[in-house]
């Protein structure tokens, strides 16, 4: 499997990036895939390739929506756009991404069929049409991004979605200029209508307490008669196996 690395959208969030690459270098290696508007990202290769020779091999790679970045046999991940900076709907500056993992199935017109009878058949109209391909979406991950539609998480596995203001009078101002993000609101009230398996929230603003997060949560995931385990990373923590902790509506 190559290694493929996904980077966020704005210069803040690139730094970390020259560390990972240098740690990680070798001849192709790591595959770095990145909106293909955001102009940040030749910036930081054109500085990394001067600045460290030992990565002046890494693949830079823009993608946009639709394209499918393979990353094993049966895994792909989706590049999904959202509107966390304000351009016009052509461009491509900040996405979110969905890893989506395929099989094959046998089409139920040919079930009934024996092994010899399906490799004639095979060999008649193609093998590859036999079988039809089954996507089951393991992993979403928002980015920083206002609430937009929500169809696009629907029947995730594990879908990690920002909440950076909890809705307060406080956030009017923030949410008013510059890039978009998420109000916990917004974003419970979204996924209370889809067919999740898990949500963990983060980017939550440092202005807020861990006790004030937690408890308007729990109050949301109250009103919104969220079912599913609900899970967040708080500002400036760092958590290995969230999944393997309680969730706060349990």
């Amino acid at each position: 499997m190559q290694p493929t690395i996904t980077g966020y959208s704005t210069a803040l969030h690139l730094t970390g990036l020259l560390q990972l690459n240098q740690l990680n270098a070798r001849p192709g290696f790591p595959v770095m895939h990145y909106p293909k508007d955001s102009g940040s990202f030749p910036v930081l290769q054109e500085f990394s390739r001067r600045f460290d020779p030992q990565v002046e091999r890494t693949v830079w790679t823009p993608v946009t929506e639709g394209d499918e970045i393979a990353i094993a046999k049966d895994l792909l991940v989706l590049p999904i756009r959202n509107g966390h900076v304000p351009v016009e709907r052509h461009i491509i500056r900040s996405l979110g991404y969905l890893v989506v993992q395929t099989r094959k199935k046998l089409k139920s017109e040919y079930t009934h069929l024996s092994g010899e009878e399906l490799r004639q058949l095979g060999e008649r109209i193609g093998r590859e049409n036999l079988s039809m391909e089954l996507r089951d979406n393991l992993l979403a991950y928002s980015d920083d991004t206002p609430v937009e539609d929500g169809a696009k998480w629907d029947h995730t596995r594990v879908l990690i979605h920002e909440a950076t203001f909890l809705g307060n009078g406080e956030d009017i101002k923030p949410r008013a200029y510059g890039n978009k993000h998420s109000t916990l609101e917004e974003v419970m009230e979204m996924v209370s209508s889809l067919h999740l398996g898990q949500l963990i929230l983060g980017h939550f603003s440092s202005r807020y307490s861990p006790e004030e997060i937690d408890k308007a949560i729990r109050l949301l995931c109250e009103k919104y008669a969220i079912g599913f385990p609900v899970y967040r990373v708080l500002p400036g923590e760092t958590v290995f196996d969230i999944l393997g902790g309680q969730a706060l509506n349990r």
